[in-house]
């Protein structure tokens, strides 16, 4: 395939990229036009085009959000010129289709510093590399971006992908009373029989309970879909093995089935786009 083959086969997935970013169609639809036109002009070798086109889309979305959004007195900014696009293509992948839950409570640099960390495990070292500042700055925003992510919405429940990234990130971080916060008062965990063979608990009934058995464990899990519905899921060699399956009802965690069915393993796609290894 050529450049503009390729391109036109990555399109729908950078638009859904970018869509999930801004959650504006129109605005997304200009960004890949956008990232065709810096790919038309590159005269770089480019090892990996997905990736490249990837990075750039999501460069120019943050650089769109920030355009959006005010900047407070006390944002910290970077003391050089960002780095090249293509330098961190795997990085700027896993934020693209992350950012949407923290859309509109961060400002653009608290969302990658938050996101990176609290829900895929980066070193704040390599977030500092992608956002251009030092270690201690980029922990700086993360942490300013949890408290704020902790503070219910003012407009209501938070969103079902919301709340699961949250229960996960506070399971990972070994934040109990935050855990008790995201738990309905008769939450539930179930598993399917495949994941009781898996070594799952077959049951475990109340919050206390649930916030006991997820505090400071799943860090392993990564965030997935199962069908359209978000969720996460436990991963061996690249390969989804057993799923955590959330009920949210009006913002809470009702319940948690693991399931570890090859018939629902197989539904199950990775949120940060990557692919299985061997």
């Amino acid at each position: 395939m050529d450049q503009t083959e390729i391109f036109e086969a990555e399109r729908p997935r950078l638009l859904r990229i970018a869509g999930q970013v801004l959650d504006d169609h129109s605005e997304a639809e200009d960004i890949v036009q956008q990232a065709w036109l810096r790919l038309d002009r590159t005269d770089s070798s480019i090892e990996s085009l997905p990736a490249w086109l990837t990075t750039v889309t999501t460069r120019l979305c943050l650089d769109r959000l920030r355009a959006r959004t005010p900047v407070p007195v006390d944002e910290i900014q970077p003391p050089e010129a960002a780095p090249d696009p293509a330098d961190d293509v795997v990085l700027a992948d896993t934020v693209g289709v992350a950012l949407q839950y923290v859309l509109d409570r961060l400002s653009p640099a608290e969302r990658v510093a938050f996101v990176l960390h609290d829900s895929f495990g980066f070193e704040f070292p390599t977030i500092a590399s992608v956002l251009d500042i030092t270690p201690a700055a980029a922990r700086k925003l993360a942490s300013r971006a949890r408290a704020k992510v902790s503070q219910p919405a003012a407009e209501g429940p938070l969103a079902e992908w919301e709340v699961v990234d949250a229960f996960m990130a506070a399971a990972r971080n070994g934040e109990f009373e935050r855990l008790l916060q995201l738990l309905a008062p008769d939450a539930s965990v179930t598993a399917d029989d495949a994941a009781i063979l898996a070594g799952t608990p077959q049951r475990i009934d109340g919050r206390q309970e649930v916030a006991t058995f997820f505090n400071g464990s799943a860090k392993a899990a990564l965030s997935v879909f199962v069908g359209e519905r978000p969720a996460a899921a436990w991963f061996h060699r690249g390969e989804a093995r057993v799923l955590f399956d959330f009920t949210v009802v009006d913002g809470l965690v009702s319940g948690i089935t693991f399931r570890a069915e090859p018939e629902v393993l197989e539904q199950v796609a990775r949120r940060d786009g990557g692919q299985p290894r061997n």
